[in-house]
């Protein structure tokens, strides 16, 4: 059988065997595949299967087939566009909701700790464009799901809003191929009404916040105890740390849910 190496990835490796995804596994690899269980008996499709595990002990799960952004620079075109940005929204809140009702096994084990309890869903917590599967203008669902925990539902859509309207800092996200800076507070409306997202939208700004300096944080101090993976993203603590500054920066009126 042929393996062949799919783009991206810059902490795990996934090959492709016969269709099927070969991945390392992981200590909360379990629990993963039991919560894509539970999704795909809610009847929810923009997800990968799981499969269960090979001779190897790799993961295995089904290949969710469309488009990536895979290794390339500038970004396609569809990362940045409006529609996207409307089809996220929704499909954050279908997995939201569809795992508000997960039953954890016994052995519950998550990438960032914590368990499930109540008030908290189970998010993908990295669904942005670099784990997005799309065909044509058509979001086809999110890889990736390895960093999968309990969150609250802020928490999970505040990093897809960094990656998504984008609130990464310009020098970042230009490199990327965007350039409307001008249009980031619609686009952030488009996400958040996408979602049905009815709660104070500024507090929403601190949510992102505080996520963009913890998610920069736990990525240091990976690195800092050896781990390579995070030590080859150490530039996206970076990105982060100023991201939080930026948003601070904001204007009340950007937060508005209303058009000026």
């Amino acid at each position: 059988m042929s393996e062949v190496t799919l783009p991206g990835g810059h902490t795990t490796g996934a090959v492709l065997i016969d269709g099927v995804i070969h991945k390392p596994a992981a200590p909360w690899t379990p629990t993963v595949h039991a919560l894509l269980r539970h999704l795909e008996g809610a009847g929810f499709d923009g997800a990968p299967r799981a499969l269960g595990f090979d001779g190897q002990g790799r993961e295995m799960l089904t290949y969710l087939a469309g488009d990536t952004v895979g290794d390339v620079a500038p970004w396609p075109e569809w990362a940045f566009a409006d529609s996207m940005l409307v089809q996220v929204g929704r499909w954050l809140r279908r997995v939201h909701d569809a795992t508000a009702s997960f039953v954890p096994p016994a052995d519950e084990r998550w990438f960032i700790g914590d368990a499930v309890r109540p008030g908290l869903i189970v998010g993908h917590q990295d669904a942005a464009p670099y784990n997005a599967v799309v065909d044509g203008d058509r979001l086809v669902g999110f890889c990736d799901w390895g960093a999968a925990g309990p969150t609250s539902r802020e928490f999970d859509l505040a990093l897809s809003a960094l990656w998504w309207v984008p609130l990464c800092p310009p020098d970042a996200v230009e490199q990327l191929g965007f350039h409307d800076f001008d249009g980031r507070s619609r686009r952030l409306r488009l996400l958040l009404d996408a979602y049905g997202y009815d709660a104070d939208r500024r507090e929403f700004g601190a949510v992102i916040v505080r996520r963009a300096r913890l998610q920069a944080a736990a990525i240091r101090r990976m690195a800092d105890d050896g781990d390579a993976g995070a030590a080859r993203v150490l530039f996206v603590a970076r990105y982060f740390e100023s991201a939080a500054s930026d948003i601070e920066a904001l204007p009340d009126d950007f937060w508005s849910p209303d058009p000026a």
